[in-house]
């Protein structure tokens, strides 16, 4: 689901305030972005056993598609005031990126490469195990 955040501002810009455990849904162990992406070439492609993520398109747009291992929805971000949570145990796939995106990733842990689950396949017999 998509959570649209309250934009601060006045004739100097704008403004988005985002804070851990409060519109962002868990406290924030890692923050990063992506951008200068190909056309036609997604991104994420995993799904993580603990880490939970928030993602906004800061400028530009993409599309994300979460797929809990039953059904899949597929969003676009498109405003830097919108963001998207996706859940542990939820693959999840950036696509269709804008060329001037920038795709802001907030985590609700630190890098571990032990979380990832990278394969499809592998993923699908752990969340219906």
């Amino acid at each position: 689901m998509i959570t649209t955040h309250r934009v601060l501002g006045d004739h100097r810009g704008q403004l988005v305030a985002l804070e851990g455990a409060n519109s962002v849904p868990f406290d924030i162990k890692r923050v990063f972005y992506i951008f200068g992406t190909q056309p036609n070439v997604p991104r994420g492609n995993h799904s993580h056993h603990q880490t939970k993520q928030y993602l906004i398109a800061v400028n530009g747009s993409c599309k994300v598609t979460l797929d809990d291992g039953s059904e899949n929805s597929t969003y676009d971000l498109n405003e830097p005031n919108k963001g998207l949570f996706q859940d542990a145990m939820v693959w999840g796939t950036m696509h269709d990126f804008s060329p001037d995106c920038v795709l802001l990733v907030l985590a609700s842990e630190h890098y571990d490469e032990a979380d990832y689950i990278r394969n499809y396949e592998d993923f699908i017999k752990e969340v219906n195990a």
